[in-house]
């Protein structure tokens, strides 16, 4: 069930899951706030009150990011076996430099992530990289690359990353702008 409150002037819709997990979390994968709390969980709206200022500057760059969104143009012209072959490009060029070596290469769907780096060195990447221009793909290549030298986030990985891209911040916001708009689509 829908439900919806204020957060410091702006109005959040969220649904409450209760799954058998043991700590809640809150979910923003695709701009609409989730609440999973684990199962018989008491005032899971104390999690929102927790979290405000968290929820509202995510869902505020969510907005902007939609707005921003509305300025971009898909390729439409790249097809898969195109893609396919700038990815496999890209990754063969980024190991090189980055003295790496993955195990796999895959291109499936997914739901929430241009790609992933498993532990086992398997790069995933997303079909929908086919409506990137080819400097964005080239960056989640390099994202996911990375990943095999440095798993976390943390500062080592993006010294890694902003070595080959110094505006790799610009980038991740692209990356945010185009997932809206081919949600819009």
């Amino acid at each position: 069930m829908l439900t919806k409150t204020i957060i410091d002037g702006l109005e959040v819709e969220y649904n409450i899951v209760h799954r058998k997990i043991k700590y809640p979390r809150l979910e923003l994968k695709t701009g609409n706030l989730l609440l999973v709390v684990p199962k018989g969980y008491k005032n899971p709206e104390k999690l929102i009150e927790e979290h405000k200022e968290w929820i509202h500057n995510k869902i505020s760059a969510i907005k902007d990011s939609k707005e921003r969104s509305k300025g971009k143009k898909l390729n439409l012209n790249r097809d898969e076996y195109a893609l396919r072959e700038l990815l496999l490009f890209s990754v063969n060029k980024f190991s090189r430099e980055l003295n790496v070596k993955p195990n796999r290469v895959t291109l499936r769907n997914m739901r929430s992530k241009w790609g992933s780096c498993s532990s086992k060195k398997n790069l995933n990447f997303n079909k929908l990289l086919k409506y990137l221009p080819d400097d964005l793909v080239k960056y989640v290549v390099l994202h996911e690359i990375a990943h095999l030298r440095e798993k976390k986030h943390d500062e080592e990985f993006w010294k890694i990353v902003s070595a080959k891209f110094v505006n790799y911040k610009e980038k991740e916001k692209d990356l945010m702008d185009y997932w809206f708009l081919i949600q819009s689509q």
